[in-house]
């Protein structure tokens, strides 16, 4: 049975994956990125959670990651088209079906993607902070 953590993370997938970019969970950036953009979700680091304890539960502030990549001649808009749809997809259900208290995303963070040999590419680190409790921390 996955734990919390990963169900979650399993939950955030499943809704970049119904964007029409392609969206992979922790592979590298291949070689070539789709027309519609490439969506790259990193589990990220869970953090140092509040403990309380009568019951016992921790409480996380985890900090997953998507990276964004556009590549094309229409960059900026193709580019701006995609972090508003990660958006949406995260506004339209922010507890990911009850499995999360609370899920919000940051502002897009640019990153530098030097590629030899093929057309530019626009990318970004976008934070996504899932605010949920476990009993364990290890689950």
């Amino acid at each position: 049975m996955p734990t919390p953590r990963e169900t979650i993370l399993t939950a955030l997938h499943a809704r970049l994956s119904a964007l029409p970019a392609t969206a992979l969970r922790g592979e590298v950036l291949p070689e070539r990125v789709p027309a519609e953009g490439l969506l790259i979700l990193r589990d990220g680091e869970p953090g140092e959670p509040e403990v309380t304890l009568s019951p016992l539960a921790y409480h996380y502030q985890h900090r997953a990651e998507i990276e964004a990549v556009i590549q094309g001649s229409d960059r900026d808009a193709a580019f701006d088209t995609l972090t508003a749809s990660i958006g949406t997809a995260v506004a339209a259900d922010r507890t990911l079906g009850g499995l999360c208290d609370w899920v919000e995303a940051e502002a897009p963070r640019p990153v530098d993607l030097a590629v030899e040999g093929s057309a530019s590419l626009k990318a970004a680190t976008i934070a996504v902070v899932l605010h949920y409790t476990t009993d364990d921390p290890l689950s």
